[in-house]
């Protein structure tokens, strides 16, 4: 074989051994993303269970703010109203990640939306004193508090939860 003879296709990229290895390679990138979302989804999932895990303790621990008498809290001490808006805080943000790491289950939104129908008049006052305040929860939790406000017919000025 002269020096001026034309190499075949392959000789150009190297043999076909490089090129197998390449591909193994390429192969085995690919599975390393697909492990890294993976991961990714589980270590999500299991956050937002410990999340509801955390808010059920609480409600269990505090029944008087998981099935509230709003008005007996307002009239309260300042200390209560503090807690019952940490416990509705925390009660979203644990369905915030629930509903967003298990969106395929209609079992949490149903969980969360039937815890979240007590804590409406609240929702409904806060939100007309301090608009500000829904704006610190994703666009998706603020739209399933407006939506629930408006099918439960929680309105502000009176912000009160009718007998549905």
């Amino acid at each position: 074989m002269s020096m001026s003879q034309p190499s075949s296709w392959w000789q150009r990229y190297g043999t076909l051994a490089q090129m197998a290895q390449a591909a193994v390679a390429l192969l085995g990138f690919v599975a390393i993303l697909f492990q890294i979302n993976e991961i990714r989804t589980n270590n999500r999932g299991a956050s937002a269970r410990q999340a509801f895990l955390g808010y059920t303790e609480l409600a269990f621990q505090n029944p008087k703010f998981s099935q509230p008498d709003y008005d007996a809290i307002k009239a309260g001490s300042r200390e209560e109203q503090v807690q019952y808006e940490s416990f509705v805080s925390y009660f979203l943000y644990a369905c915030e990640e629930t509903i967003a790491a298990f969106a395929d289950k209609r079992e949490w939104q149903a969980s969360c939306d039937y815890d979240l129908k007590p804590h409406l008049p609240f929702l409904c006052e806060k939100n007309a004193a301090q608009p500000a305040y829904l704006a610190t929860y994703g666009a998706e939790t603020q739209q399933w508090i407006k939506a629930s406000l408006k099918t439960a017919s929680v309105t502000s000025p009176d912000c009160k939860l009718g007998k549905t």
